[in-house]
């Protein structure tokens, strides 16, 4: 355990940004799960930009590689054009 006062505030802070990254990570795989499983055209074509802005957050915070985050739009936008 940190004795040191700075060290102590450090374990904070980083588990509060643990948790923050936990939940907009999963927050995105659970929005990319429900694109993926839309049934309509129109729900998926309304769906898209908000997960696309999501996965590019994740990409900018280096939660994810920028080319995870190209590959996923891609084959998300390449989903919903089959539908």
């Amino acid at each position: 355990m940190a004795n040191i006062k700075s060290a102590k505030k450090r374990i904070r802070n980083s588990e509060a940004k643990r948790d923050r990254n936990r939940y907009q990570h999963k927050s995105t795989r659970t929005a990319i799960k429900d694109l993926r499983t839309a049934k309509s055209k129109k729900e998926a074509e309304a769906l898209l930009p908000k997960v696309t802005q999501m996965v590019d957050k994740l990409a900018k915070k280096n939660m994810i590689h920028d080319n995870k985050a190209c590959n996923l739009k891609s084959k998300l936008t390449n989903d919903v054009a089959k539908l």
